[in-house]
């Protein structure tokens, strides 16, 4: 029940959901296998262990499931899975993971991946994120539900970015950011909360002045970062504090951006 264009190159072993439609010159490898109702548009290439869910939409000349810009990469069998209703625009690029860093890239569902950005090998995306036009997520990177990435930006390799944040255009993001942060400038700086986000996905007025009050305690507050942390996870009842507290509390190979 698949449309298959006759330019298509397909490898033996490939598996093809129903309703699939494969456009002109599109290349997918041996391992790679497609849910119902993905649409390759065209020059599209899917190679490697590359799972992709259902109704997901690929954009012309985009690179899914190559192998890993790792050097320490040995050829070891690793995988990348995407989930449902996707879209990946022109000249994206999705790796496979590597041994070392667990093996798997993950993408969650309803994602906007932008032409041109790319999500190294054994990054961890979580649903609902837009990554902008040109942006790069280094390997190992955790970005939870919801993010947004502007164009432009660089994610460095094992940041952690919490439900929520936004990154503003032309940002490199070195350091650890919490859930609803707003970060901005160049070198990337803490600058806020994501107020609009927060707003537009209707978060009660009194979570978000919690959260806004929280905020200022990490800026102000005395002792260390983490000090201030503990002292919310016992001061403050709202749900979105405590989401905000535990990814401070949480296991990390990065520092975190504090507030400016």
């Amino acid at each position: 029940m698949a449309q298959i264009h006759p330019s298509a190159v397909i490898a033996e072993g490939a598996e093809i959901g129903t309703e699939c439609v494969i456009g002109p010159f599109c290349v997918i490898g041996a391992d790679v296998k497609l849910g119902a109702r993905v649409h390759l548009k065209s020059h599209v290439v899917i190679d490697g262990d590359t799972h992709i869910g259902d109704d997901t939409v690929v954009f012309p000349f985009a690179v899914i499931g190559e192998i890993p810009q790792d050097l320490k990469f040995d050829g070891e069998k690793t995988r990348l899975r995407i989930g449902a209703r996707n879209r990946i625009r022109e000249h994206v690029t999705m790796n496979t993971g590597t041994a070392t860093g667990g093996g798997e890239t993950r993408v969650g569902d309803d994602g906007l991946f932008m032409a041109g950005c790319h999500i190294a090998h054994d990054a961890q995306i979580g649903d609902r994120v837009i990554v902008v036009n040109s942006s790069a997520v280094a390997g190992h990177c955790i970005i939870e539900d919801d993010v947004i990435i502007g164009g432009l930006c660089g994610v460095h390799q094992f940041v952690r970015i919490g439900q929520g944040a936004i990154i503003g255009a032309v940002t490199m993001v070195t350091k650890d950011v919490v859930p609803h942060g707003l970060v901005q400038a160049p070198r990337g700086v803490l600058d806020g909360l994501n107020l609009v986000g927060l707003k537009r996905k209707g978060v009660a007025r009194s979570d978000i002045t919690a959260l806004r009050a929280a905020f200022q305690m990490l800026k102000d507050g005395e002792g260390t970062f983490q000090d201030r942390a503990h002292r919310l996870a016992d001061e403050s009842d709202s749900a979105y504090v405590q989401q905000m507290v535990a990814f401070i509390l949480g296991d990390t190979d990065r520092n975190f951006l504090t507030p400016g």
